[in-house]
């Protein structure tokens, strides 16, 4: 009993260890830090909906973009409580989610795809036109939270921000987990499968889509949210393509279906991101894209599936050399 909730366990005790070794090791590149877990959260969202629910999308940004208006344009004008700022941006994604997955979820394939990129352009242009309380082209400035639970001032260094965003990526974390070992995960890996056979048992396909759909867009509306209150600042970048296809490369190289593959695609990608890019500002996207086809090739289920393929690889070669 020790050994399996150990090994339960071990995944989140690892990423808390990781969390504290990296805050010690890199004390001055705390915001990039804090921009890989406001990054896990929106592709945690992502793999809800994509690799558990199987509704292929490339504009999560656009319920990331509403979620980061939303709570900027609440710390101005109504209050700068971070956690209240949390749950508008979360209401925010998950409104503009539920009212487009309404048309959505009736669509598959690339009529899906198009329709979701499309949603999140409209969204930007709306933002874009709306000058006057978005700030158009320029910007959304003038964001000041209160301390974190009335305790934590957010600093110039970045340590406030570094240990909220984990907190907030960890409860998330945490409450997907419990999703997917729900009946209503289950469901939705049923879908994922066979549409099909869980129409025939009886199951609510297009409900339990939409509720998934929703439920990713409250949770990328987290996402932005953090996003607005870190940096004090929301552009009409939230509500980009370039966004939501990194997202999907990002759960694509960790792997889909599986939370953990979203943290890893998510760390590797900016870690090499981040350094590709400061060696070689102009043929860094060789590096990622030869990165993505080496997955693709070798690990198609993802970097996450790595530890089981070696451990094959070794069982293999010890049978061979006997």
């Amino acid at each position: 009993m020790l050994r399996r909730y150990g090994s339960q366990y071990a995944p989140a005790v690892l990423m808390i260890a990781v969390a504290v070794a990296a805050f010690f090791a890199f004390p001055f590149n705390l915001a990039f830090l804090t921009r890989i877990l406001i990054m896990i959260v929106l592709v945690l969202s992502l793999d809800l909906v994509l690799g558990y629910a199987g509704i292929a999308t490339l504009g999560q940004a656009a319920m990331y973009g509403a979620g980061a208006y939303a709570a900027g344009l609440f710390a101005i004008h109504v209050w700068a409580d971070p956690v209240a700022g949390l749950l508008i941006g979360a209401l925010a994604g998950a409104a503009l989610a539920a009212l487009a997955g309404l048309a959505l979820m009736r669509t598959h394939g690339l009529t899906l795809i198009m329709l979701t990129i499309a949603v999140a352009q409209i969204c930007s242009e709306i933002a874009n036109r709306a000058r006057d309380i978005t700030g158009g082209a320029d910007g959304l400035r003038g964001i000041r939270m209160q301390p974190v639970l009335g305790i934590w001032e957010f600093d110039f260094i970045g340590r406030t921000g570094y240990w909220y965003a984990f907190a907030v990526a960890a409860v998330v974390m945490v409450l997907l987990a419990v999703l997917v070992r729900s009946p209503f995960g289950l469901s939705l890996r049923g879908i994922h499968q066979s549409p099909e056979r869980m129409l025939a048992i009886g199951a609510p396909v297009y409900w339990r889509r939409h509720a998934a759909y929703t439920l990713g867009g409250g949770i990328a509306g987290i996402a932005g949210a953090l996003t607005a209150q870190i940096t004090q600042l929301v552009s009409l970048e939230t509500f980009s393509f370039a966004l939501s296809a990194e997202a999907m490369i990002m759960l694509i190289l960790g792997g889909t279906g599986r939370l953990y593959g979203a943290v890893i695609g998510t760390v590797i990608f900016m870690w090499v991101h981040h350094t590709a890019a400061a060696n070689d500002p102009f043929n860094w996207l060789f590096v990622i894209g030869a990165m993505v086809l080496a997955v693709v090739f070798f690990l198609p289920t993802g970097l996450i599936s790595l530890p089981p393929a070696l451990k094959r690889l070794a069982k293999g070669g010890r049978h061979a050399g006997s």
